[in-house]
């Protein structure tokens, strides 16, 4: 009985010694959450305009608003917002709307200017007016109304758009954004989704053999596939548990993040052409953090095998708080604007930008949720 009662007192001990280590963990992702946003917000002011990078940024700083509570976050999501009219592209002269590439008014209906919808939507779940997503409503109902499919047609587009048709589909109950959502999909799933490699193309002029690495393999842009991989995790958060293609996204994400987890690096990072490490060598964040947050998201929510990937997580994280997290907040080794991998281009820890620090922020609040699990 007392040796019983030893084992008992032993074994209590040890959950509560994991446990306590555990939050501590958590606590200190939390402060690097506060250091990296703080200093983001403390360098650049809200009133620029919503285009997809700092667009990007917003739909990291609101999963850090949730996660903290903070006040003077939401604040900035809200400045932005209102800057910026509600919109993204602003013409109202719908005969003149384009969706090719675009970065004037006109290009209302070009993916970049529409996923500034989703920090729009967020905003209008924590306070419901009506105004706030008007605009996200008449813009993506129009083109919603027409027959064409071929919206998406670069990989960055899905993580752009998907989510903002499941989230309006949350808000309004329109059955019509979840059907379109599977059509424009489709029709970019098509264009750019290798079967073999289980990657995408960052569009149809990467495709191989048309174009390869300086090694000649098949050239995967890794933050076009991050953008990718990202989407789907955000898409599976709120589409509907009925819907009828819910099982093909998530078989494209589990086939992902096993193609994936092969072509990280020992160092937990991955290179910028996932397959040709040569091709353009060196650590990079951006591609880094959203397939962070896409593994640790899959994992939190039961789609991706724990066991499997835990080690997968823990290298890249190393990298994340280690490398890429510089002294005074800055994320470093963030690829600048551009389209693919480029041999020769310059990435250092004084490479930043905001679309990489969305994506660390919304790793690191993935990172307190999966530590955090431990706990319970």
């Amino acid at each position: 009985m007392r040796r019983l009662s030893v084992t008992i007192s032993t074994l209590f001990f040890i959950f509560l010694s994991t446990y306590g280590q555990s939050q501590a963990e958590a606590d200190e992702v939390l402060k690097i959450i506060w250091k990296v946003n703080d200093y983001w917000q403390k360098n650049h002011l809200p009133k620029v305009n919503t285009f997809w990078d700092n667009a990007a940024y917003h739909t990291g700083n609101m999963e850090a608003y949730f996660l903290t509570k903070n006040p003077p976050y939401l604040d900035y999501s809200l400045r932005w917002a209102e800057y910026n009219e509600w919109k993204g592209a602003k013409s109202d002269d719908k005969e003149a709307w384009k969706y090719t590439y675009g970065e004037t008014d006109e290009y209302v209906l070009f993916g970049d200017h529409q996923v500034c919808f989703q920090t729009y939507v967020d905003l209008y779940r924590i306070d419901p007016k009506p105004y706030k997503i008007a605009r996200a409503r008449e813009v993506m109902e129009y083109q919603m109304s027409t027959n064409r499919r071929d919206y998406w047609w670069w990989a960055d587009g899905l993580y752009m758009v998907m989510p903002v048709m499941t989230k309006l589909h949350v808000v309004t109950g329109n059955p019509l954004y979840p059907e379109k959502l599977y059509e424009y999909w489709s029709y970019a799933d098509s264009l750019m989704y290798d079967k073999e490699e289980k990657l995408y193309y960052r569009d149809a002029k990467y495709v191989y053999p048309k174009h390869k690495t300086v090694n000649g393999k098949k050239d995967f842009w890794s933050r076009g596939n991050g953008w990718v991989f990202a989407a789907f995790a955000r898409v599976l958060r709120d589409l509907p548990k009925t819907d009828p293609h819910r099982a093909v996204y998530i078989e494209r994400f589990r086939s992902m993040a096993e193609a994936l987890a092969a072509c990280q690096q020992p160092q937990g990072y991955w290179t910028r052409s996932l397959l040709d490490p040569e091709h353009a060598p060196g650590p990079e964040t951006s591609g880094t953090a959203f397939f962070a947050y896409a593994f640790l998201w899959g994992m939190n929510n039961g789609y991706l095998d724990m066991g499997k990937y835990e080690p997968v997580i823990k290298k890249s994280w190393d990298y994340l708080q280690n490398t890429a997290l510089q002294p005074d907040g800055r994320v470093g080794y963030v690829q600048p604007i551009g389209e693919k991998a480029i041999p020769g281009q310059v990435v250092d820890a004084h490479s930043t930008a905001n679309f990489g620090v969305g994506a660390f922020l919304l790793a690191s609040c993935e990172m307190v949720r999966y530590l955090q699990s431990k706990n319970k």
